[in-house]
Formats: structure tokens, C-alpha cells, sequence
């Protein structure tokens, strides 16, 4: 069993599309792991979005990260770094929305 304390990086919190990268991860490539998240003592097996969501988890907040199986140390780590990649992406798409919402199109 491997453990890793996550920090959410996202804006908006842990809410569909963040939860749903998450567990399509999770789906396709951790099949036979058991993914736990703990937040507060309330420790929930993520299977599913409403799982997930119903954590509240909000921008900077910490939960840990449990996983067991037979890649486990891949695992908590793409999984820890799921949300902070999605974080990378959104700020990439706004400087490039930001950027070309000032040139006038011809």
C-alpha cells in the first residue's frame, strides 16, 4: 500500500470534469488497484464520480491518496498528478484565450 498527501490545485475544486479525468485513469489503466482518498477520517473508495465529488474537495485543500495493488507506486503518483496537470492546462488555454481576445481578426 502506497500513501501520498495531495493538494488540490484546481480553482473550482474537485467537481465533474476533474473527477471524471480521475477516474477514467483510474478505469483504464489501475483496473485492479483499490484507489482510496481520505479527507478529514472520511476515507471513500474512488469508483465513482459521486464518490468523489461528495468529498468537497475545494481549491488547496489535502486529502491522502491510498492505493494497493500490483503497480502501486506508478499509480499514486499519476493520480496525485492528475489534478495539478489539469491545473496546467486550464492556465494554458486562458494566456492563449486571454492573448488572441486583443487582435482583431481580418
Amino acid at each position: 500500500m502506497k500513501e501520498r498527501i495531495v493538494t488540490i490545485r484546481n480553482k473550482a475544486g474537485i467537481h465533474c470534469r476533474p473527477s471524471s479525468m480521475i477516474l477514467s485513469t483510474i478505469q483504464q489503466k489501475y483496473p485492479l488497484h483499490t484507489i482510496l482518498i481520505d479527507k478529514d477520517g472520511e476515507e471513500i473508495e474512488l469508483n465513482s464520480i459521486l464518490n468523489l465529488i461528495s468529498l468537497g474537495l475545494a481549491c488547496n485543500e489535502q486529502a491522502k491518496l491510498i492505493v494497493s495493488g500490483p503497480d502501486e507506486d506508478k499509480a499514486v503518483d499519476e493520480i496525485g498528478d492528475r489534478d495539478e496537470a489539469e491545473e496546467i492546462i486550464a492556465e494554458c488555454i486562458k494566456n492563449y484565450n486571454e492573448l488572441f481576445a486583443n487582435k482583431e481578426l481580418r
